[in-house]
């Protein structure tokens, strides 16, 4: 099996993913797939796109929830969350340590975690081990295919700087996602993180995510909201603040075990 680095790594790049501002329009999943066909020579792939039973791996998936029981009132109404899903970059991450060629790995110069295709043998037990579902079968090749954080981006010293981001990043149009080094408390992201009150996915597992998540923003009523459909009741609120988002997301997660 895979052994995690020794040390900790002094940098921890990673996705901080603000729920309350996504819009679930797919740009960031698109971008990652243009960006991983046809910026590598390994294109994941795409078979029948038409047709039944289509086929394809992709890194990057938006996945919409509604949040309430839709009654009529402002107060009660329901709202609808977009939940980006990509790897989360563990820093123990299972999906290493269960790999019996050593083809996932972990580095140890800025904690992002990587597939090596050519050790891989499509055996699936890292999938198995990730209980986010972030890594794909790619059918054509054999092998898993998961979130790079666009490694040959992020180090191209032939682009702009600016540029120098997740293709992820660079194409959400409601700047819901930021990237960076979470293990510097003087970072954007570190102090976005600090200031909403980020946290890990499924943080009971210990994995230790790299990756964040802001929680949606409870709603309020507008201020010229009649007063017969002013705050919801009580149960709502608590569904429509922050730790009720978590806490309903995390049965949905379970139900879909």
């Amino acid at each position: 099996m895979t052994s995690l680095p020794e040390n900790p790594s002094e940098r921890r790049l990673g996705l901080v993913i603000d729920l309350d501002t996504c819009v679930g329009c797919h740009a960031c999943v698109v971008s990652c797939k243009e960006w991983n066909t046809g910026g590598y020579p390994a294109p994941l792939s795409d078979l029948n796109p038409y047709g039944a039973g289509q086929t394809g791996a992709w890194l990057n998936r938006v996945h919409s929830y509604e949040i309430g029981a839709g009654e009529t009132g402002w107060g009660e109404a329901g709202r609808t969350v977009h939940f980006p899903r990509s790897c989360l970059h563990c820093e123990n991450a299972a999906c290493v340590t269960v790999c019996p060629t050593g083809a996932s790995y972990k580095r140890e110069e800025d904690g992002i975690v990587l597939v090596d295709e050519a050790l891989c043998i499509g055996c699936g037990l890292c999938a198995w081990a990730c209980p986010y579902g972030a890594r794909e079968l790619d059918p054509v090749g054999g092998v898993m295919k998961k979130c790079t954080l666009c490694i040959d981006r992020i180090y191209n010293e032939n682009i702009a700087e600016s540029e120098r981001q997740p293709a992820c990043v660079r194409a959400c149009p409601a700047t819901a996602r930021h990237f960076g080094d979470l293990a510097d408390p003087q970072s954007d992201v570190a102090q976005l993180v600090a200031a909403r009150g980020g946290v890990d996915l499924m943080p009971e597992m210990g994995y230790e995510p790299t990756n964040k998540y802001l929680p949606p923003r409870a709603l309020s009523a507008p201020p010229d909201a009649p007063a017969a459909r002013g705050a919801a009741p009580a149960d709502r609120r608590d569904e429509m603040s922050a730790d009720g988002f978590w806490a309903w997301l995390d049965r949905v997660l379970d139900d879909a075990d």
